[in-house]
């Protein structure tokens, strides 16, 4: 963050200096510094446990823990002040609401920082991967900060932005919504001059109410840029592909058929991408070191992006090829002492991301001499395609030609009855629950097969691989 002093601050957001007196903690010693001259020069962060070195305390009240309460701790951690809404016994600015605050805050930020140029992206499906993606692209280039997580809501976003500092940059900034409007508040937030919309999926049409409202939400990050910025599209997303009608700037678009394009797509034996990624007619080899063919729609993203401000295609091309550690849960292989092959991919879930995950299982079994088994458990926020959603990724079982199918949860049967119904003669078992799901998988698997776990976040079934991982030592 930009230091500033807290009178700034206070100034920034409407807030009042508070300097520390009140019933949850003692007054002032006489004669001592007005609390707005303290300097704030380190990022803010929502745990008291987290905050760096004279950074800022943002005290959410939540459902069942209320920040305030954690602001003395706060300090003695290393913050200087806080943000709060009520006083707390330390230095803070007081707001009737601080997350819109910290908004405010993370604005002026941004427009005292204009060699920063800021790039966002959003999307049903692959904006983390893809955000990991175009900050490794970009790193070399200068200093980048990028989205922590999937901190991309209006909590998240202005986190992110306040890491930045005058030696960022490139900004890299997720964004999610939940419906129409987010995402444009978000934007007034970090205003993008490099915004990607990645697709448009289910993900959420429970809350959306479908996926014209989806397309309607997503496409407000391009209606943000300005005339001279860059539209990064999907051109394979139909939903996608004709966002450019609703900005004036330049649209560059990726995809098999697009501006930033691949061919000679194939997966080694362990399921990594190898291909030519092309762009006004050059094209250079690209070998991915992460799992999956969806991986290769998320690269194009980050290497359109990347284009867009300067980055050049070899370069591209050869740091795409470098990237080892990206976010945890997604795809993530681990292998047991004793060979079987896990994959991690329990962080989220729709029936896209889920319908790639199955098809690189049964890539990836093709390659080893036993079975693949998709542990699958329950997608959420699907409202009323929930039935027909959980069905569709049974589909998917079915033409992946998938061994054995293991459901997890009420929700997640349905997989099992899409594949029946899709003609998948497979073996298929369908539990209630995490514990059924480990004891069934750990009696079962052998070391030569491979395991796929994936749900929505919500299912927490990392809880299963790590007991999965833990199966070679108990059996």
């Amino acid at each position: 963050m930009i230091a500033m002093r807290l009178s700034e601050v206070a100034a920034v957001v409407g807030g009042t200096l508070d300097r520390g007196a009140g019933e949850s903690g003692p007054d002032p010693e006489p004669g001592s510094a007005d609390p707005g001259d303290i300097v704030v020069s380190g990022a803010a962060s929502v745990d008291s446990r987290q905050v760096p070195a004279g950074g800022l305390f943002v005290a959410i009240e939540g459902e069942h823990v209320d920040g305030h309460d954690y602001a003395r701790a706060a300090l003695e951690a290393g913050a200087v002040a806080v943000l709060a809404s009520r006083p707390c016994g330390v230095p803070a600015v007081l707001v009737p609401d601080p997350v819109a605050a910290l908004g405010l805050l993370a604005r002026h930020v941004v427009d005292h920082l204009p060699a920063t140029t800021v790039l966002a992206l959003t999307g049903s499906q692959g904006k983390t991967g893809t955000k990991d993606y175009l900050a490794a692209l970009l790193a070399p280039e200068g200093g980048t900060v990028a989205t922590a997580g999937n901190f991309n809501n209006e909590l998240g976003v202005p986190l992110t932005v306040l890491r930045a500092d005058e030696s960022t940059r490139f900004l890299v900034v997720e964004m999610g919504a939940r419906g129409v409007g987010h995402i444009a508040h978000l934007c007034s937030v970090a205003p993008p001059r490099v915004a990607a919309v990645l697709n448009v999926g289910t993900a959420h049409v429970g809350e959306f109410g479908g996926r014209d409202r989806i397309a309607v939400a997503k496409g407000e990050i391009v209606e943000a840029l300005p005339a001279d910025g860059t539209a990064v599209l999907n051109a394979g997303d139909e939903y996608t592909a004709t966002m450019g009608e609703r900005t004036d700037a330049h649209v560059l678009t990726f995809g098999a058929d697009g501006d930033v394009a691949w061919r000679g797509l194939r997966l080694d034996a362990s399921g990594r991408p190898t291909f030519e990624l092309g762009h006004r007619g050059r094209w250079v080899p690209v070998q991915l070191t992460q799992l999956g063919l969806h991986q290769v729609e998320n690269a194009a993203a980050a290497a359109a992006m990347a284009l867009a401000v300067g980055v050049g295609l070899d370069d591209v091309a050869t740091r795409l090829g470098e990237v080892r550690e990206m976010s945890r849960w997604r795809m993530e292989p681990h292998v047991r002492a004793d060979g079987l092959l896990v994959v991690n991919d329990a962080y989220n879930a729709n029936p896209e991301s889920m319908s790639a995950a199955v098809h690189t299982l049964a890539h990836l079994g093709a390659a080893r001499p036993g079975r693949s088994v998709a542990v699958l458990g329950e997608m959420r926020e699907l409202g009323d395609a929930d039935d027909e959603g959980h069905r569709s990724v049974g589909a998917a079982v079915a033409e992946a030609g998938v061994d054995v199918l293991v459901t997890v949860g009420g929700a997640a049967a349905a997989i099992a009855a899409g594949a029946r119904s899709a003609g998948w003669q497979g073996e298929a078992i369908v539990t209630a629950g995490r514990d059924e799901a480990l004891v069934w998988v750990r009696e079962n698997v052998t070391s030569g097969d491979v395991v796929l776990v994936k749900a929505s976040r919500g299912a927490a079934l990392e809880l299963i691989v790590e007991g999965i991982l833990e199966g070679a030592a108990a059996r």
